[in-house]
């Protein structure tokens, strides 16, 4: 004669799953940072190699549609830079203005206009169409940015600047190389050209 088992309930209280998967996602939420939107997005040419840049002492050129945008790490030097070219332009930015800069990302305005950018709201600074940094011989101000900001990471840093050009994979070589003479002109002959990953080739 065979017995027969009696089934027992075999569900499982998940309440303690349950708050646990809860609390990780709130601290991944309240913990990551958003990706702050470019001013002026470009597409990059394709690597295999792996460099990364530093986190600090550095400048970065955008170059996309014959315009350069200019960004350079660190909110002491972004304003000390802007305290020089200031002086250099007769434009003078008051405490707030230089606030502003410290935290803004990177622009492509003449430094006279500076202030019309500050005076936005971060959400709208993104809709408008700047125009590029000046390069051309007669109101380089690109030269004076890198030259400007060169000076503040020394006086601030005790440290040469790192350089780095963005430039989107479709841009014309003419404004690479004229960007590249910038750099050349200030005997700054190492920097790095920032591309995207892709697989090695087989």
């Amino acid at each position: 004669m065979a017995i027969k088992m009696k089934k027992k309930s075999t569900s499982t209280d998940m309440t303690a799953m349950c708050d646990v998967a809860f609390l990780l996602l709130t601290f991944f939420i309240l913990t990551a940072t958003a990706k702050v939107p470019e001013v002026m997005p470009v597409d990059t040419p394709a690597s295999t190699v792996q460099t990364k840049l530093p986190e600090k002492d550095l400048a970065t050129l955008t170059v996309g549609n014959g315009k350069v945008f200019f960004d350079v790490k660190g909110k002491d030097v972004r304003v000390r830079t802007l305290e020089l070219m200031g002086n250099k332009y007769g434009v003078k930015f008051s405490e707030e203005d230089q606030n502003k800069f410290a935290i803004m990302e990177s622009f492509g305005v003449p430094v006279q206009n500076l202030k019309q950018i500050l005076d936005m709201k971060p959400a709208d600074r993104k809709n408008v169409q700047q125009p590029g940094i000046p390069k051309d011989s007669l109101d380089n101000q690109l030269a004076e940015w890198v030259q400007n900001a060169r000076i503040a990471n020394i006086e601030l840093h005790d440290k040469e600047l790192e350089l780095a050009i963005k430039g989107d994979a479709k841009e014309e070589y003419p404004i690479i190389k004229r960007v590249m003479d910038i750099l050349q002109d200030q005997k700054i002959n190492s920097f790095s050209l920032v591309t995207g990953l892709r697989g090695k080739e087989k």
